[in-house]
């Protein structure tokens, strides 16, 4: 099981990746999510530049499922590989997020996102 309590996400240091980067900061022993899964999971979602969240299942008060394929770019190349139990930070570039500035109020930005993944399929 998860670490059940909401993430903290420090603040970054340096310009914005434009790669995904991806890093686990707990690994699970579950199953392992496959690309075209439908995920459960707990998660917060902050800007790069500022750190200020702009959106939190725990906020919510509850996890959240969706397929894979639903999802922006980054977490559909981020997410797979992770296994049921595991705390994945994601730093996801404009291009794998939600483009370039002036259409979505996300536009522009990179994202660092902490996933818990709480089940699969």
């Amino acid at each position: 099981m998860t670490d059940a309590t909401k993430p903290e996400i420090e603040a970054p240091t340096g310009p914005a990746p434009t790669d995904l980067v991806i890093r686990d900061i707990t690994v699970g022993d579950g199953a392992e999510a496959k690309p075209g899964d439908t995920v459960t999971v707990h998660y917060l979602g902050v800007e790069y530049d500022t750190g200020e969240e702009f959106d939190s299942s725990w906020g919510r008060g509850e996890s959240i499922q969706f397929p894979l394929r639903g999802l922006i770019q980054g977490w559909q190349d981020g997410i797979p590989g992770m296994k049921v139990g595991g705390r994945r930070e994601l730093v996801i570039p404009p291009e794998l997020a939600y483009g370039p500035a002036g259409g979505h109020f996300l536009g522009g930005k990179t994202l660092i996102f902490v996933i818990d993944l709480i089940a699969v399929g």
